[in-house]
């Protein structure tokens, strides 16, 4: 089930919270129904994999009760962390990695050397399994305390708004609101106007950039269909699936921050204007900020983290952050390779210094947005020789010419949705209202802009539930991860 479907949006939203809100006066029932609407919610597209992620919630409730069993045998205890990530890790390995592993075996062999497995991906366990995993660390370093209630845990890492998709939550920011938090209506409020942000950015930007981003991508998967794309062509492709990306995943985080509103939590932002980064560094920091805590939390920090003084150390531990990164993202070498496009451009910035470089702002910004460019070609391509082949046509080397009749085509029937996602890819909203904070009248125009803010939203939602209504391209990308 998707938050952009009718089934979700006409049925399932609207059940869940009159239910939940008729339990106010008990929060344990309200979160044994969240995780009874979590688990349906999980298993409406894939039944049997619910089992997996019900063993992944009881193993790591488990690990975290031996923890607290042994709080001084340090050795026992690092048994079961060391246990705990063979677990996780391991649902992982065999779930996303295994298949991959097989292809790569096979390929050096040049024969069939290893059966392939034929195992599906169950949906979202990148991001259920490295919240149980942190939640383990966490209870292990004594970060948190153990939760000796199961449902909570459950709860934890099943609830239906950051399952599929994140932001991912640290157990240690979201324990206390689990057993006491608050909902208000200025909170309901709130959190319905951020869910149908996202669900209109996902509806009427993503999608429509998607078909543009499709259609210019499919031209170079490779075989028989190849054609030579013309170089403003592969551009437009480009930046369309750049802001096809970015707004599909950020509509997510946009409606699980919403969605966890509605219910009385408060999860952290997972983008901050990425495009108005100086640095690839800085735009890291901005792009899926929950995974890049993750990884500087659990894995680049435990390491040694690094400063200019150790250079060596710190290019080791950002090139094992990088490659896991990339690995995250997707079984296949394209995601390695992106992941590690990051790490190279990162170290050049660091050994450069380009974060004291004063001034040439306008060109940093170009820089970081054509950088972003790169690296959403490299995430895009399902092979190496589709990126060979896609670089190729974007800088005219592959004999292809320079101007192509489609491109006013398709800019005259997707302008709209792409001079969108320029502009809401811009704090703008922000920069007036900074503006105007000390302008006579500042309350009056304040409520002028809310009632225009919820008369727009309130439009714009209705042409979404249209365009739902009438079907069409509708997955979300991160639901591959």
């Amino acid at each position: 089930m998707v938050f952009s479907s009718i089934v979700f949006l006409l049925y399932f939203l609207p059940l869940v919270f009159l239910v939940y809100y008729a339990f106010f006066f008990s929060r344990r029932l309200q979160n044994i129904w969240l995780l009874a609407a979590s688990l349906i919610f999980y298993a409406w597209g894939e039944p049997i994999y619910v089992l997996i992620m019900l063993a992944s919630i009881f193993m790591n409730w488990i690990f975290g009760l031996l923890l607290l069993r042994f709080p001084k045998e340090e050795r026992v205890r690092k048994l079961i962390l060391l246990s705990s990530c063979v677990f996780n890790l391991g649902l992982l390995g065999v779930f996303k990695y295994l298949g991959f592993i097989v292809e790569t075996v096979n390929g050096i062999m040049e024969r069939a050397f290893l059966p392939y497995p034929g195992i599906s991906l169950p949906i979202g366990i990148s991001f259920f399994t490295f919240q149980a995993l942190s939640y383990v660390i966490d209870v292990y370093e004594e970060k948190t305390e153990a939760q000796r209630n199961l449902l909570d845990i459950a709860l934890y890492i099943s609830f239906f708004p950051q399952l599929i998709a994140g932001p991912i939550v640290r157990y240690s920011t979201i324990a206390e609101q689990i057993r006491n938090r608050r909902s208000d209506w200025d909170g309901i409020a709130g959190g319905i106007c951020r869910f149908a942000e996202g669900l209109c950015k996902k509806v009427l930007i993503a999608n429509n950039l998607a078909v543009v981003a499709d259609t210019v991508f499919n031209l170079t998967k490779g075989g028989d269909s190849t054609i030579p794309v013309p170089v403003l062509l592969a551009w437009l492709g480009a930046i369309c699936y750049m802001f096809q990306l970015y707004y599909d995943f950020s509509a997510y985080s946009d409606m699980a921050i919403g969605l966890g509103r509605m219910f009385g939590f408060q999860f952290q932002e997972n983008f901050r204007y990425p495009f108005v980064s100086r640095s690839v560094r800085e735009f890291m920091t901005r792009w899926h900020i929950s995974l890049a805590t993750w990884f500087s939390q659990y894995v680049y920090k435990p390491l040694g983290g690094g400063s200019t003084e150790k250079m060596d150390k710190m290019i080791r531990n950002l090139f094992i952050v990088w490659l896991l990164t990339g690995l995250w993202h997707g079984a296949a070498w394209t995601y390695v390779w992106w992941g590690l496009y990051f790490f190279l451009l990162i170290v050049l910035e660091i050994v450069f210094r380009l974060d004291r470089v004063e001034g040439h702002e306008a060109l940093r910004h170009v820089y970081v947005i054509v950088a972003s460019i790169f690296a959403m070609v490299i995430f895009r391509c399902e092979s190496g020789e589709q990126m060979s082949l896609f670089f190729s046509d974007l800088f005219g080397l592959g004999g292809n010419r320079f101007y192509s009749p489609y491109v006013p085509m398709l800019l005259k029937e997707y302008g709209l949705p792409l001079l969108g996602a320029i502009l809401l890819a811009f704090p703008i909203r922000d920069y007036i209202l900074e503006k105007t904070e000390d302008l006579p009248g500042h309350e009056i125009l304040f409520r002028g802009g809310a009632a225009l803010y919820v008369l727009s939203l309130s439009a714009f939602l209705f042409f979404s539930l249209l365009v739902l209504a009438k079907g069409g391209y509708n997955p979300f990308i991160y639901f591959n991860f």
